[in-house]
């Protein structure tokens, strides 16, 4: 096969993620689409892994003295979206939590101040450091580490959490309790 290109580049991207994440049981990565040569353009990422999903009492959030212990689920499902003119530095891959299924159903979601958990950007990531030379394994990778609380930036300052009522949370009660170690 003698792709070229973008071709070429989403088949290094698939191998890779081939290398990394093949025959693991907790995470689990499938091409959902594909272009005209047959490269993946849409991925599904599974990731088997308990973390935190919301709060008991998302209505109290950051009312004074209300203490707001974490709810937790076992899996998320993640897409990823790579656009026509990726892998241009303007084009970048889009990685998102789905938070509702076809039908409207409510899916559990990441809380974690790195995703979006409230409004319509709800299940958005951000990588804060993710470019055009930067791979999609690495990508999934770091969100691995995410829903582990392995790695999350909560204060407010560059490069800013993406969600800031969840960043707070995890600064005010998450890191005091010791909610988001396990």
């Amino acid at each position: 096969m003698d792709l070229k290109g973008r071709d070429r580049r989403l088949l290094i991207e698939w191998q890779e993620i081939g290398k990394q994440f093949d025959g693991r049981g907790d995470v689990i990565c499938r091409p959902l689409l594909h272009n005209a040569a047959g490269m993946p353009t849409r991925y599904e990422v599974e990731y088997h892994i308990r973390s935190i999903c919301g709060v008991e009492n998302v209505e109290a959030l950051g009312m004074p003295g209300v203490q707001n212990p974490p709810l937790f689920a076992d899996s998320f499902l993640l897409c990823i979206d790579l656009p026509e003119e990726f892998p241009c530095v303007d084009a970048p891959a889009e990685f998102r939590f789905l938070t509702s299924a076809a039908d409207g159903t409510p899916i559990a979601h990441p809380w974690h101040p790195n995703i979006r958990w409230f409004g319509k950007m709800a299940g958005h990531v951000c990588l804060n450091r993710f470019s055009s030379y930067t791979s999609l394994a690495w990508g999934i990778g770091r969100i691995e580490e995410y829903l582990r609380y392995e790695r999350y930036h909560a204060v407010n300052e560059p490069p800013y959490p993406e969600d800031q009522q969840v960043a707070a949370w995890v600064i005010r009660q998450g890191e005091p309790n010791e909610w988001i170690y396990f």
